[in-house]
């Protein structure tokens, strides 16, 4: 059977309808483009971020004998000429590219002699500048309407604010598609977010007294902590793997293919793991390292329990963390309204650490849901110790 949205989605681009649709980690958010792929005339045109994110789903697909390929840069010339004759000869069902591809404009001539069945983005919050993971190659993709009106365009993302929501919808031209958006919520997700105080011991008992023998998600923030986290677990007799973006594509294909399909495995990585991971046992996601916003938080926490069944999601917070992706911002070559923008998502972000009050509250708020108090978090169940600091705080702005 269908979850949530996923059968009145499907209906709706099966009969040539436009769609945007937001659905948290771990909805079935593919079905909602892939059935559409396979019945109605044509190839499906899958564009995602990630070469990675593609090749997880091309070999899913496979397994269930479903024709589909990708043209990327990790590909060679006679493989994409290859590719791009079986889709004119229609043995393709579903093509994945990047955005950088599709706009070539040989790669555009080529897709005008091509029956399409329809158009998906995924990871649609790279187009909006409001977004976590704003990408400009993808505010380009506003040329599918015009040069392929008559073609369906479902997008698709787990993470978006109202802003980044209506800034989707604009940039994409998807003014005449219906939106379905799910509830934010994860309940069977416990979030806890210490203060970060020696983080290696704090991830070694949170590891020994709740999840020994389980799968599990480590994030750093840098390649070089991924490293020294990786080893340090592996001399504790953990099976930790390390995955970043220094390492080579086979060294991470390797990690990856072996996190996905055995047991036991912690994965040491920074944020370059995990888009469109589909492993439904990971029992614990780690941050030893605050994320860049909520947007990312919730993103990468959500790779936690997609099987449904209780998980946990930790994050050991040191101010300092801050201070540096902070500076990170400032020190950007993006423009001056982005990185305004950067710094108001780390204020929020912020909040959520310091906040007295339910986390799952703060974060559905963030996206603008709503909840009571969850019950399933560390401040509901063991809230912080608060006070009326209205005079102190007047006195601080008065010196100021």
């Amino acid at each position: 059977s269908f979850k949530g949205h996923q059968e009145a989605i499907i209906e709706h681009v099966i009969h040539g309808g436009n769609a945007f649709v937001l659905m948290p980690t771990g909805a079935g958010k593919s079905l909602c483009y892939q059935i559409p792929a396979l019945y109605r005339n044509g190839i499906g045109i899958i564009i995602s971020p990630l070469i990675a994110l593609m090749q997880d789903q091309i070999s899913a697909l496979k397994n269930l004998n479903i024709r589909c390929a990708t043209i990327n840069s990790s590909i060679s010339s006679n493989e994409i000429l290859e590719v791009m004759k079986d889709a004119r000869n229609g043995v393709i069902d579903m093509l994945y590219i990047s955005p950088e591809r599709l706009l070539m404009p040989h790669f555009l001539e080529f897709l005008n002699d091509l029956p399409i069945a329809l158009f998906a983005i995924d990871e649609a919050h790279c187009v909006s500048q409001w977004g976590h993971d704003f990408r400009p190659d993808y505010v380009n993709l506003s040329i599918l309407a015009q040069k392929f009106p008559n073609v369906p365009r479902i997008a698709l993302t787990a993470t978006a604010d109202a802003a980044t929501r209506s800034d989707i919808v604009e940039k994409l031209k998807l003014q005449n598609g219906r939106t379905f958006i799910t509830g934010f919520d994860r309940p069977n997700i416990y979030y806890c977010i210490p203060a970060s105080n020696n983080p290696k011991q704090q991830l070694l008992q949170f590891i020994q007294t709740k999840h020994i023998g389980e799968n599990g998600i480590v994030y750093c923030i840098s390649r070089k902590k991924v490293e020294e986290t990786a080893n340090w677990l592996q001399e504790k007799g953990f099976n930790a793997l390390a995955y970043h973006a220094g390492m080579t594509t086979e060294q991470r294909a390797k990690s990856q293919s072996k996190f996905l399909k055995e047991d036991n495995i912690i994965m040491v990585a920074t944020i370059a793991f995990g888009m469109g991971i589909d492993k439904p046992d990971v029992r614990f996601v780690a941050h030893m390292n605050i994320p860049k916003n909520i947007e990312a938080y919730y993103q990468e926490t959500g790779r936690a329990g997609r099987d449904g069944l209780p998980a946990e999601a930790v994050m050991f917070y040191n101010i300092g963390d801050a201070v540096m992706l902070r500076n990170f911002i400032d020190e950007s070559g993006a423009s001056e309204i982005q990185k305004r923008i950067e710094h108001q998502k780390m204020n929020a972000l912020i909040r959520l650490c310091e906040s007295g009050t339910c986390r799952r509250q703060i974060i559905l708020e963030y996206f603008g849901d709503k909840s009571g108090p969850c019950g399933n978090c560390d401040t509901c169940k063991n809230p912080g110790h608060t006070f009326d600091a209205t005079v102190a705080a007047q006195k601080a702005i008065s010196c100021v």
